[in-house]
């Protein structure tokens, strides 16, 4: 899967476990909105680890140099 098809996913899945959040627990504004800052920056940080691998390993830094004999 390329990059923008994943980033849509985890956007998706961030959007869909935010919903659930709104619609399943109801125990007030303050606690509500606390869950939903723990889910919004689980699914940044999820996705920016996925990018960070993802984009090191489309390009790497280090090229490996192949000895004449292989």
């Amino acid at each position: 899967m390329g990059f923008m098809v994943t980033s849509i996913i985890f956007f998706a899945a961030g959007l869909i476990a935010s919903l659930l959040v709104r619609l399943c627990f109801n125990r007030g504004s303050s606690t509500n909105l606390f869950h939903l800052t723990l889910i919004i920056t689980a699914t940044v940080c999820c996705w920016m680890m996925w990018a960070i691998v993802y984009l090191a390993q489309l390009k790497p830094l280090i090229v490996p140099i192949l000895s004449e004999g292989e």
